[in-house]
Parts: structure tokens; C-alpha cells; sequence
């Protein structure tokens, strides 16, 4: 049987305590039944290889002093053996401190798999114990320099065991600890009865923004019987989720390609927890690749793997590996989907499932915890090492808006490769449908959802959320959910005194997720033998036939589609001035010169045209810089809690965890509404 890391300490100090003790009545025989006791210990380290400092030096230490008294006859280790033994101790400890590797890692390993032991939150626990230790062996050697009998007995002997106590309970709570430590401050909790509010005007809840995370929490609030308000800027619902309409062809505002729709998947979850049909609502996308002159289409993994094993032949071992390897990380990811829908963040893991859950997690999650701890090109480099082939496997990141090195290859897997997975889907009838649909189950359920309503103010009293102005009226709620960008909501909604300077400044901070240059054609082409989406890796863009998904999103016998590419938001000039709308409309033609080349004749068919830029989107959604995903998505960002320094004040959406895209921000509103209604 395999005794427990920390349990071993105790196991590793019998021979000292059987030696302080024995010797401590001056019976020099204790040296001869320590130096056994640790013989003993070492026999299955050496079977191992796999050896314990203290273990080591508790032999050297009783040869030296078997030595000293039964071959030299000297009585020094015998009657300062307290001294002695905490002082070499001493020695042991602060020595594995400094040269960076402290003895009770090695020990802590035995109860954990090897995929924690590079942690730096498993090394910093091991840091702290063995501080601790070598505080308690010095202490010790003090008192027994200073101090003596009955006393030294009594103090070292309750160190000892506030060193053992400290060593078994501190791993179990240090991890919670760290990562909650800084949220613990926003976890407030604000009661609302559902349905308790009745006057003019008062709600149990307000939504500011009828993003798809906004309108994702507000739905499932009213289902539970809240009250629910949702106010709108804009004279429609869902902000990217959005659609509209140029002689008879539809274009949606931004969303085109939908993930979390496999059995587990969010978006799933939440369609089944509101009665709603995923095949009435999406249509799963048909993908082509273009990439070195190659054309890959993909309808499926395994259709994807053959096309990859082709172009890479020398690969292909390491191709299904690695999509075997990412499909167990992607489904431990979910792995407790079952209980809330979707996966937690650490903080709520704590909170939800408990302190052992998140000490448990790299063990029962190994491999996703593994996408967790390295960037994507880390994760890629340990697979491969045709770049091509990596470039491939990158297609995507435009989902991410960040370079594979600079963001969490567990923010890949779930952005970007959970497409090749279990593909994306297109919303039938257009993004706006979707929102729709969320808009109108509120409504149904007794909630009001008004557009043409732009929030001026956040009104707080001593500390906590009390309502909203929309120009001269004021709508009262005990909880408001914010949809708008963090940096609008806490630079412009609020007041400043009722938040601290440090907390604006890390507000102000946080950088802006790039944005795109989007051009919408109606076209009088039959487009029906191409896929939906067509990636042109090669000329970096993305077509999206919009009527190939739905065929009512254009007249009979034409087409709908939409060319996307990326763009900064400081490349363009003031909306409306000569200067934009020139350089509006010279990039639309080069990007539908470009398409050309993938559908040739194109440019002689076009019979509506219009495009947007990062200055459309901001004017449309507020988002400041027409961030496509709100914050820079890598791993130099760290999103706002979703829950603020003001009690009773959420935040959904792209602002706070998991980040952007539909999947993400659905995930956001679910999580919000799990913790309105108090994780139940």
C-alpha cells in the first residue's frame, strides 16, 4: 500500500523521535534502532530510484553517529541528540531551499500524478512547507541550546506536530486559497425572491445589453419566475448576434460560425434547459480550407485527419494523435457539464464543488490540464514539426484574435479546435433569429426586453446596485446584469466614487481584441457547390455563403455572402468623412478581387454591396474600438471577475470569462444566472 505524501513525513521522522527519545534517557542503543529504522525506509527508495532527502540523510546521519559512539566511544551524539538532529535538519531543509529543489517535494509527489509537479502552484506550497519545517528545526535547535527539561520536550514536540498538521492540511486548502483569494472579496450574495418585485418600473433583475450573454441569463432567469428587464440601445436585440436585410439578401452582423452545439456543448445545455430545438435553430457548416494552392474540404474529424495525413504524410502518426490527445483534454474540459452546463473557472470550482474538487482536478482532468499549463504553439511544437502542417492547424486563431504563442492552448482547444472536433454551425434564418428567439422566451415568461433604450446611468447606493436611468426614467432592481463592455460600464455608467482608483486603473488597462473589415455581397449567382465557409488561408480572409446554409437568406437562384478579414481599428479615419468612405470602399474591392480567385466571375454579379469597419461596429455596439471579442484575448490579459465590486452588479459577456464568441458568452450567462439563483 502507498502511504500518503505528506503522511510519509511522519513515517520519515520515526527514527529521529525514536532516537530523541531513547538517547533523551541516555540509551545509546536508540542510534542502533535508527539507523535500522531508516535502512528500512531507504530499501524500497533504492528499488525505485525515486529517493527522499530526509531519508538520506537520516542514514548518513545515524552511520556518522553509529560511528562517533560504538566505534570511537564518545557519548556527544547521544547526549545532545536534540541538538544534533534538529540542527542537521536545519541544514537539510534551508540546503533544499536554496539549491531550488525543497525536500518535501519529492515526497508530495507521491500524491500526485507527474503533470502537477511543474506547477508553479504545486512548487510554491512545497516552498512554503519546507519553510515552515526549517522554521520549526530551527526553533528546535534553539531550545534545546537554551532551554532545558521538561520544557524543550513540551515546545519541540508541539512544533513537530504543528509541522506534521501543517504539512497534511496546507495542500489541501492552499490551492483554493490562491485562486479565490482575490475573488472572495466580489463574492456578495444579494437574496431576490423571484417574482417579489411588482411596482412601476421595479424588476428582479435588469439586463444593460441584449448581447447573447445578456439575453442567454435573462432567459433562464425568467424561466425560474424573475422578473426580468432588458434594456437595448439598439432598435434590435443581439449585438453581433445580428442581422440585417438588402433587397431580399440577409447578412449577419458577425456571427457565422457556432461551436458548443455537441451533446455537452452550452449552447446545447442551454436550448434543452429553454424547450428550444438545436436543428429549428442551426444548421451544421460545410468548411473548405485553401491553403499552398491546396483545397481541403471538411465535413468531418476523420475527413479532416485523411486530408491532413495526405499533405503530411511523414505526420501522420502524430496528426490522430494529437487529435485523439485533444478530444480527451476537450472532453474533460465538460466533464462536469452535467451538473451546471458548462465548465467553471477555478474560482468556482472552489465555490461550487469545494476546495478537494479543485486539488483533484489536474488528476481527473490530466489532459485538458495539460492544454491548461502550455500556449498552443507549445502544444503544436510537442507534435509536430512541419510548420505547414502548424500554420494549418492555426487557420482558426481569427476565432481567438491572438498569435498561438500568446494565448493558453486550453483556450485553442475549446476556441479552435473543438471546430474540428464536432464542426460549427450556421443559425437558420440568420444570427438574428437566434437573438430573437432568446428575446421572445423572456418576453413569454413575463419579462420586458425594450430596444431603443440606452442606459445613461448605474445608480448605486452605499455600495450596492439600486437601479438604472435611461434618460429621464429610472428602472429599479436589487441586481443588475451588465452585457455592455467593461469599459463603458465602469468609465461611463458608474460614478467614480463609488470604486477604488486601483480598480479603474486596471479597468483602463486592459487592451482592446483586434477587430475586421467585413464586406457583404448579394449576388445573382447560383453558389450552391461551394461550402458554406471557405478559409483562404493563403490570401487571409474568410467567405461565408450565407445562403448556402439557408437558402432564405437570398433569392431563388442568387447568393448571399459575406468576406471578412482582419483590420485595425486605427487604420480608419472619422466615420462619414471623404477620406473613410474612400478607403471603405477601396478595401472592399480588393477583398472581393481577392475572392475572385476562389469564385471566379464574381465582381460581374454583384447586385448589393455594403461593408463595415471597426468604426461601424463600435457605432452599432458601443464596443469601444469595434473589438470583435471585447478584451485582447492571450495570455497577457486576465478578464474582470464576473461578479464586481458593486453588491449586486454581474458582468456577461465578452468582458468577463470565458471570453468571445457565442459559445463563450453563453457560457458567461449561464454561469451568471447559476449564481443569481445561488448555484441551486
Amino acid at each position: 500500500m502507498r502511504i500518503p505524501g505528506m503522511l510519509y513525513i511522519l513515517f520519515s521522522f520515526t527514527p529521529w523521535i525514536i532516537y530523541w527519545i531513547l538517547c533523551g534517557v541516555g540509551f545509546s542503543q536508540g542510534i542502533i534502532v535508527s539507523l535500522t529504522i531508516s535502512i528500512v525506509l531507504l530499501i524500497p527508495q533504492f528499488r525505485s530510484r525515486d529517493f527522499n532527502i530526509m531519508d538520506i540523510v537520516s542514514i548518513i546521519y545515524f552511520t556518522i553517529a553509529f560511528t562517533a559512539t560504538f566505534i570511537f566511544n564518545t557519548v556527544f551524539f547521544v547526549e545532545r541528540s536534540c541538538f544534533l538532529g534538529y540542527l542537521t535538519l536545519s541544514i537539510m531543509a534551508l540546503t533544499s531551499i536554496i539549491i531550488r529543489k525543497p525536500y518535501t517535494l519529492q515526497v508530495s509527489k507521491r500524491d500526485y500524478p507527474e503533470i502537477y509537479w511543474k506547477d508553479r502552484g504545486f512548487l510554491l506550497i512545497n516552498y512554503i512547507i519546507t519553510i515552515v519545517w526549517l522554521v520549526v528545526f530551527i526553533v528546535n535547535t534553539l531550545i534545546y541550546l537554551l532551554l532545558s527539561k521538561p520544557l524543550t520536550v513540551i515546545l519541540s514536540n508541539t512544533l513537530i506536530a504543528f509541522g506534521i498538521t501543517f504539512s497534511i492540511m496546507f495542500p489541501l486548502k492552499a490551492p483554493a486559497y490562491f485562486v479565490s483569494r482575490k475573488f472572495k472579496k466580489y463574492d456578495w450574495r444579494v437574496d431576490v425572491k423571484p417574482g417579489s418585485s411588482r411596482g412601476e418600473r421595479e424588476y428582479d433583475i435588469i439586463v444593460i445589453g441584449a448581447g447573447i450573454g445578456g439575453l442567454t441569463c435573462g432567459a433562464l432567469l425568467s424561466k425560474r419566475g424573475y422578473r426580468v428587464l432588458v434594456l437595448e440601445q439598439h432598435y434590435r436585440v443581439g449585438g453581433y448576434c445580428s442581422s440585417f436585410q438588402r433587397r431580399g439578401f440577409v447578412f449577419n452582423t458577425g456571427v457565422e460560425n457556432v461551436s458548443g452545439l455537441w451533446e455537452k456543448g452550452p449552447v446545447t445545455y442551454l436550448l434543452k434547459e429553454l424547450g428550444l430545438s438545436r436543428d429549428e435553430l442551426f444548421v451544421k457548416n460545410r468548411i473548405r480550407y485553401i491553403f499552398k494552392g491546396e483545397v481541403i474540404d471538411v465535413d468531418s474529424l476523420d475527413e479532416f485527419i485523411e486530408a491532413l495525413s495526405k499533405m503530411f504524410p511523414e505526420e501522420e502518426e502524430k496528426i490522430r494523435e494529437f487529435f485523439e490527445e485533444a478530444e480527451l483534454a476537450y472532453r474533460e474540459c465538460y466533464r462536469e457539464a452535467d451538473v451546471y452546463g458548462v465548465p467553471l473557472p477555478a474560482e468556482l470550482i472552489v465555490k461550487v464543488f469545494g476546495s478537494r474538487k479543485l486539488l483533484n482536478y489536474p488528476r481527473e482532468h490530466p489532459h485538458f490540464y495539460d492544454w491548461l499549463k502550455k500556449t498552443y504553439m507549445e502544444k503544436l511544437n510537442e507534435y509536430f514539426t512541419n510548420n505547414d502542417l502548424k500554420d494549418l492547424l492555426c487557420a482558426l486563431i481569427g476565432y481567438v484574435g491572438a498569435p498561438p504563442d500568446k494565448i493558453y492552448a486550453s483556450t485553442a482547444l475549446t476556441a479552435i479546435v473543438s471546430y474540428y472536433l464536432y464542426g460549427g454551425y450556421y443559425p437558420r434564418g440568420g444570427a438574428q433569429r437566434f437573438a430573437d428567439t432568446l428575446k421572445e422566451f423572456i418576453e413569454k415568461h413575463g419579462g420586458d426586453v425594450l430596444v431603443n433604450h440606452r442606459v445613461d446611468e448605474v445608480l448605486v447606493e452605499n455600495g450596492r446596485v439600486v437601479g438604472v436611468r435611461v434618460g429621464d426614467k429610472v428602472f429599479k432592481a436589487p441586481i443588475i446584469v451588465s452585457n455592455v463592455n467593461a469599459k463603458t460600464l465602469f468609465l461611463e455608467l458608474i460614478n467614480r466614487k463609488h470604486l477604488d482608483k486601483k480598480f479603474i486603473d486596471y479597468i483602463r488597462s486592459l487592451k482592446m481584441s483586434p477587430s475586421c473589415f467585413m464586406v457583404f455581397l448579394g449576388v445573382n449567382m447560383d453558389l450552391s457547390e461551394y461550402p458554406t465557409i471557405i478559409r483562404d488561408i493563403d490570401g487571409d480572409y474568410d467567405v461565408v455563403i450565407n445562403s448556402n446554409a439557408d437558402q432564405s437568406l437570398a433569392p431563388k437562384g442568387e447568393a448571399s455572402l459575406t468576406i471578412l478579414a482582419g483590420a485595425r481599428y486605427e487604420d480608419f479615419p472619422e466615420r462619414g468623412t471623404r477620406e473613410y468612405i474612400e478607403l471603405k470602399n477601396r478595401l472592399a474591392k480588393e477583398l472581393i478581387r481577392k475572392v475572385e480567385k476562389v469564385i471566379p466571375g464574381i465582381s460581374k454579379h454583384v447586385v448589393v454591396m455594403d461593408a463595415a469597419t471597426p468604426k461601424t461596429f463600435e457605432r452599432y455596439t458601443s464596443m469601444p474600438k469595434g473589438a470583435i471579442y471585447s478584451f485582447d484575448q492571450s495570455i497577457d490579459t486576465r478578464r474582470p471577475y464576473f461578479k464586481t465590486p458593486i453588491k449586486g452588479l454581474y458582468l456577461v459577456g465578452a468582458s468577463t470569462f470565458p471570453g468571445g464568441g457565442v459559445e463563450a458568452v453563453v457560457i458567461s450567462g449561464i454561469i451568471c444566472a447559476h449564481d443569481i439563483c445561488g448555484w441551486r
